[in-house]
Order: C-alpha cells, then sequence, then structure tokens
C-alpha cells in the first residue's frame, strides 16, 4: 500500500524519483475504494489448473480483485466445453467494457508461426482493444513474445534445446515498481523453447529490460510507461509443474532433459525444492499495486495510447 505523507515534506520528491508510490494527503483525502477488474484471458488447455495458478497470485494482496475469466471465441477445446460455459466469457461480451488490468496466459504453440495459430486475428484484436480499455496487459510466456512481435514487430527464435528448469535471474532496474523488494538474484521456471533477444528489444525506445538471466536469457520487460508488462518464464507455476510436464514427456517417449536446479541433486525420485514462490508473489503484487495505484477510479477516465 502507498506512503500518505502531507503534500509539501521533501520526502515526498524524493520517493517519486525512485518510483515509490506516495500519497499525499489531497488524494488521500478524496479516495474512493473500488474492487480492480482484472481479465484473465486464459490460452492454456489446462484451464483450471492455470486459472488456480493466477488466482491464487492475485488473490494473496490487500487489494479486492474482480476476476473476468476470458476465453477465445475462434478456438474452444471440447473437453472442457462446460467449464468455459459456466465460468468463462468472449470477448464479444466484454468489448463494451473498461478494466484496470489483463492477463494473457501462454499457450503450447511455439513451434508454430504467430500468424498460424488459429485465433491469431481474435487474439490481435483483443491485445489492441486493451490498449484503449485496460490501463495494464500482463504478457506471460508465449504471450510475452506474441505482444513484443505485434506492438514492436520483434521476432521469436527457435532455440537448439528447450530451456526447462528453475534459473537465477538479476534486477537491472531495482527503481521501477515492479522490481521493489526483489532480492539481487531470485529464480524463475521457465519451459519454451522460443526465445525473444535483447539485442532487438534495446533496439525499441519504448522498452525496457527489468531483469535477465545469463542462462536464461531476458526475462521481465515493460513499455516506458509501465502498461505493457512481458515475463518469459513462469513464476505461476506450482510445484509440480515441471515435473509433470517432465513426466508426461518421459511416458511419450520424447526426448527430454531433467528440469534444471529443480529436484534435489537431479534426482527425479525425490520432491522438488520451491525457489521461486517468494518472487512471483511479490511480482504480482507489485503489478496490482501498480495497477491499483494508476488506473483512473472511473475507467470511463482511461486514457487510450
Amino acid at each position: 500500500m502507498p506512503v500518505k505523507i502531507p503534500d509539501a515534506l521533501p520526502a515526498a520528491k524524493v520517493l517519486t524519483d525512485e518510483n515509490i508510490f506516495v500519497m499525499t494527503e489531497g488524494r488521500a483525502l478524496s479516495q474512493d475504494i473500488r474492487p480492480l477488474r482484472v481479465i484473465i484471458l486464459n490460452l492454456m488447455p489446462t484451464k483450471v489448473v492455470t486459472e488456480t495458478q493466477l488466482l491464487r497470485l492475485i488473490g494473496n494482496t490487500p487489494l479486492q480483485v474482480d476476476p473476468i475469466l476470458l476465453c477465445t471465441a475462434s478456438y474452444t477445446p471440447t473437453h472442457f466445453a462446460d467449464h468455459l460455459a459456466t465460468f468463462y466469457r468472449t470477448f464479444d461480451a466484454i468489448r463494451d467494457e473498461r478494466f484496470d488490468g489483463l492477463i494473457v496466459t501462454g499457450a503450447p504453440v511455439e513451434h508454430m508461426d504467430f500468424e498460424e495459430v488459429n485465433y491469431w486475428e481474435e487474439l490481435q484484436g483483443i491485445l489492441d482493444w486493451a490498449d484503449k480499455n485496460v490501463f495494464s496487459i500482463f504478457h506471460i510466456c508465449w504471450a510475452a513474445q506474441v505482444g513484443l512481435y505485434h506492438h514492436y514487430g520483434i521476432p521469436k527464435y527457435p532455440m537448439a534445446k528447450k530451456k526447462f528448469g528453475v534459473f537465477p535471474h538479476r534486477v537491472l532496474n531495482r527503481y521501477n515498481p515492479l522490481m521493489r523488494g526483489f532480492d539481487d538474484i531470485f529464480y524463475v521456471p521457465h519451459s519454451r523453447n522460443t526465445e525473444v533477444r535483447a539485442e532487438d528489444i534495446r533496439q525499441c525506445p519504448d522498452l525496457e529490460i527489468l531483469s535477465d538471466s545469463p542462462e536464461a536469457g531476458v526475462y521481465l520487460i515493460t513499455s516506458r510507461d509501465g502498461r505493457r508488462v512481458f515475463v518469459t518464464g513462469h513464476s505461476e507455476y506450482d510445484p509440480e509443474t515441471l515435473g509433470n510436464e517432465y513426466w508426461r514427456d518421459v511416458e511419450k517417449g520424447l526426448e527430454i532433459e531433467i528440469p534444471k536446479n529443480y529436484y534435489p541433486q537431479d534426482d527425479p525420485t525425490q520432491p522438488p525444492v520451491v525457489s521461486w514462490r517468494g518472487h512471483a508473489n511479490l511480482l504480482f503484487f507489485n503489478w496490482l499495486n501498480y495497477v491499483y495505484q494508476e488506473t483512473p477510479y472511473n475507467l470511463e477516465e482511461l486514457s487510450s495510447r
């Protein structure tokens, strides 16, 4: 939550320069409270698992959040038809509304060109709509690659070997609101076969890399105004997620390495060691807190880009 201090206190400027949220007395007196309206566009085939992972994180803050589950209309997995019909909405049902935040999940389609994905046109339309009707968009893994490509033309590249495991990361801008409270080194799960590259991102003046990893590459990128967030890893993963992926591929007879830094002594018969939970909660808390502080109380006042 923000620090409420007198308007003229000298510390106000120092804290503001460090991107610490400061609530002046003037704003505090006029503040009303309302729930944050956050859409979760769930593109994963494991709908229930993914929505549970994300709801656990966005629910672990003092802020009241009103989540809206969204699915694509142009592609609907038949084995989740009843669940989607009961709990999810489609874009046509919400396109006339405005929201504080949008979370777009990854999807297991990274081997395909973006344009080959059967809901590509619909996804582009949702991202364009969100720029005018959502304050901040949080893209995860493949969705981060989608957003960087759609908005900035930044390509993805295939990797010679799957990036699979839990990797150490470093903070590049400690004063950015998303990085508040992070340790110098923190851990994040990755599970992907493609990547975006720092040299492409750095050529775009609207983007800033906030965190990277010597092994896993670029991790956290934002637009300069903070309204587009791109996360290449899976901080939301449960303790068992990487293990489930590993054993799934083993049972299928696919070539798969033991996930790095996951099992003690790389022994898949032992329970995994969770080293990313604190980071995951802090990342989502920081994002929600940023959205809470910066979104207009009246969403009709939301300015478009």
